[in-house]
């Protein structure tokens, strides 16, 4: 990578795989890294690890994030996996406070809401939590975000209902990746 912040020169991409809480973004960029040999980067648990966060939620029963914190953070590992020719998956319900250089892909995992609030449900998630979050899937509030953050054309809605599905996708993203590399080598 180039000292201005210019991705181009990657060898391998960087993909974002987002959706609202429980759609199974985190198993599906655990499959990909597995099949891909990409870096799986959990933004969430990198938040909690390094304390991003300039309070708590309780009402929502969740942390604030310090974005700015964050962004320092993950620009730095972003630069280090391009040096060292190694790509990204990484995964977080949110995707606009993303620059548009570090991503090639974004995923936005969908789920019928039957299986959304039943996984929300076994995460123990209070009601105005659970109910803040279905209505977030209905109203495709993450698939908007992403459309109005990227380029359309690298912006896929895939489903996530079941463990099959996303062996699947992460099956379509390791074809996606060989000809990424193709195409940028």
């Amino acid at each position: 990578m180039s000292d201005d912040g210019n991705y181009a020169e990657r060898k391998r991409p960087n993909i974002l795989v987002t959706g609202t809480p429980g759609v199974g973004k985190t198993v599906t960029a655990s499959l990909i890294a597995e099949k891909t040999g990409l870096k799986h980067i959990n933004v969430g648990d990198l938040i909690k690890q390094h304390k991003c966060y300039d309070g708590h939620d309780d009402d929502l029963d969740t942390n604030i994030l310090d974005e700015d914190k964050l962004l320092d953070l993950m620009e730095n590992m972003f630069q280090e996996c391009a040096n060292e020719n190694v790509g990204i998956v990484a995964d977080y319900h949110s995707c606009e406070l993303f620059p548009e250089r570090w991503f090639d892909l974004i995923l936005v995992l969908r789920t019928k809401t039957e299986e959304l609030f039943d996984r929300l449900s076994e995460r123990g998630y209070n009601e105005k939590k659970r109910s803040e979050n279905l209505e977030a899937e209905i109203m495709q509030v993450v698939l908007e975000e992403a459309r109005e953050s990227y380029d359309l054309e690298i912006v896929q809605e895939m489903q996530s209902n079941t463990v099959e599905e996303m062996e699947s996708n992460a099956e379509r993203c390791r074809v996606w990746m060989e000809q990424w590399v193709v195409n940028n080598s």
